[in-house]
């Protein structure tokens, strides 16, 4: 299906009831108590840093994990479920020496896979509801609004121009 067909079957729901999007993503995926062992799989075995609590990267890790996340809200009735992309941006990823574009889009790629192959399949099964993916971005460990430092109020640990370019790649 193309992305036309998706936004016009989105319109048309919009127009005949009220759409329910999924619940959160982290919470779920917390209660499978992951090790940092989980969170590295075979993928990142040999990664430099712990990758524990790092949630975007379970999309690559354990994506059977993340596709249940979803397969339950779709269960609870969710007509949208976002991606678990939350924190897939250069920014919070440098915490985990994830932040290098191919890493980042990889996180997304895997994402968005997932959900989109979640909704299609539950699609599927009742073509009368279909159900729709949405992009998760959520915001990053800095901030502009804040000073780190209060002996130079001007410094800020990030631009926006950073920021801008973070989202962007994500």
């Amino acid at each position: 299906m193309t992305q036309q067909n998706r936004l016009q079957l989105l319109d048309s729901a919009l127009a005949e009831r009220i759409l329910i999007l999924d619940g959160a993503m982290g919470t779920m995926l917390q209660s499978f108590h992951f090790t940092e062992k989980d969170f590295r799989g075979n993928i990142f075995a040999a990664h430099p840093v712990n990758l524990a609590g790092d949630n975007d990267v379970l999309n690559l890790t354990q994506p059977d994990a993340v596709r249940s996340v979803h397969e339950k809200y779709l269960d609870a009735g969710a007509d949208i479920i976002e991606t678990n992309t939350f924190n897939a941006n250069a920014v919070s990823q440098a915490d985990y020496a994830l932040s290098d574009p191919a890493s980042v889009y990889e996180l997304n790629r895997a994402g968005a896979a997932i959900a989109r192959a979640a909704a299609d399949a539950r699609t599927a099964q009742d073509p009368a509801k279909p159900r729709f993916v949405a992009g998760s971005m959520g915001p990053t460990g800095k901030t502009l609004s804040m000073l780190p430092s209060v002996n130079d109020p001007a410094y800020r640990d990030i631009t926006f121009e950073q920021l801008v370019s973070a989202y962007e790649t994500a």
